[in-house]
């Protein structure tokens, strides 16, 4: 049987089309336990983005066997279109989580002929080619690992001379990299397609980026992609959005939040930034437009990935937030400017 393809509103013209790993988080509790969880970082993301109303296009298979079709309830049931609806003999991918005593996650995965994995790069274009008012393309995370560049370079490529906005996590795993190096190489490969590149202060260690401190770590890698925008992701001390001219924006949470866990906060930051980039599609024309950020847009970005992110770490488990919840968050004025 097949899953859901298309949403609850089929006129809905997408704008978003999202490719990487889904697949379930074995969370070990602390009776011993592992608690199956649907997740992964390209699996949070287009979650997120359809909780807050983006018309979003999910683009890798899913595995016909129960955790799969776990997967499929999950992303359709926020108004996700699949597509790749027929499910895939390949099965779900999975990945052993920890808790530190912070709630910061650490991951062992299991990434052998997986479902999200049984895609090609012509594939990926041909989805694309399929939806001509196509706005946005995202990946990131497991999607960098050199062994799968020849599925997802050509496509960055593609949908960046094609005109689609180009969004780049750089959210690294390298405790299960084999060849940091060429991990490395593959990720700053990425991100020459990439207009807009999201890394956190871990991400800037992770990649040997040289600079003084972070901002100047955050500002080199900006210059040495292809991007316009780069949002840095501080933990606890909030965020700094910087662009390709030399300014930035950094803000924080007003008073400390009460962290449940931190496991797909910086998804859910991105695809408020995204939301509320695409939000601003509505006033400009054209890509450059788009990304040449007047002060009043770029701290207004921020915030709403900022509020973004907040409502999910005082959820246990990666719980997106609504639109509507986000905006209320940010009517709360909870995010401070420096």
């Amino acid at each position: 049987m097949d899953y859901p393809e298309i949403m609850e509103n089929p006129e809905q013209v997408l704008q978003v089309a999202t490719a990487g790993e889904a697949l379930i988080d074995l969370i070990v509790q602390p009776d011993g336990r592992y608690e199956p969880c649907p997740g992964g970082a390209v699996f949070n993301l287009t979650r997120a983005l359809a909780r807050q109303g983006v018309n979003t296009l999910y683009l890798n298979p899913l595995s016909h066997d129960r955790f799969g079709r776990q997967l499929a309830a999950a992303l359709t049931g926020d108004g996700v279109r699949l597509a790749c609806p027929q499910p895939v003999a390949q099965s779900t991918s999975l990945a052993v989580v920890g808790l530190d005593d912070a709630g910061h996650p650490d991951y062992v995965f299991y990434r052998q002929d997986v479902a999200d994995r049984a895609v090609t790069a012509d594939s990926l274009i041909q989805s694309c080619q399929r939806v001509p008012a196509l706005e946005m393309v995202y990946t990131g995370a497991l999607a960098l690992a050199p062994e799968d560049s020849g599925r997802y370079l050509p496509w960055l490529r593609a949908q960046h001379q094609a005109g689609s906005v180009v969004v780049v996590d750089a959210n690294l795993r390298p405790s299960v990299m084999p060849d940091l190096q060429a991990y490395r190489r593959n990720v700053h490969a990425a991100l020459q397609h990439a207009d807009v590149v999201k890394v956190s202060d871990e991400d800037l260690e992770n990649l040997e980026i040289p600079g003084a401190d972070v901002f100047a770590r955050a500002r080199h890698l900006l210059d040495a992609s292809g991007a316009s925008l780069l949002v840095l992701t501080l933990g606890p001390h909030g965020a700094c959005l910087l662009t390709r001219d030399g300014r930035q924006w950094r803000a924080r949470e007003s008073r400390p939040l009460a962290v449940v866990d931190t496991v797909g906060a910086g998804d859910c930051f991105l695809a408020g930034f995204m939301a509320a980039l695409l939000a601003r599609k509505n006033g400009v024309t054209g890509t450059v437009d788009l990304l040449a950020l007047p002060d009043d847009a770029g701290r207004s970005l921020l915030a709403h990935a900022m509020a973004s992110a907040s409502l999910c770490v005082m959820r246990r488990g990666c719980v997106p937030p609504t639109g509507a919840e986000v905006q209320a968050r940010i009517e709360q004025a909870s995010c401070v400017f420096e």
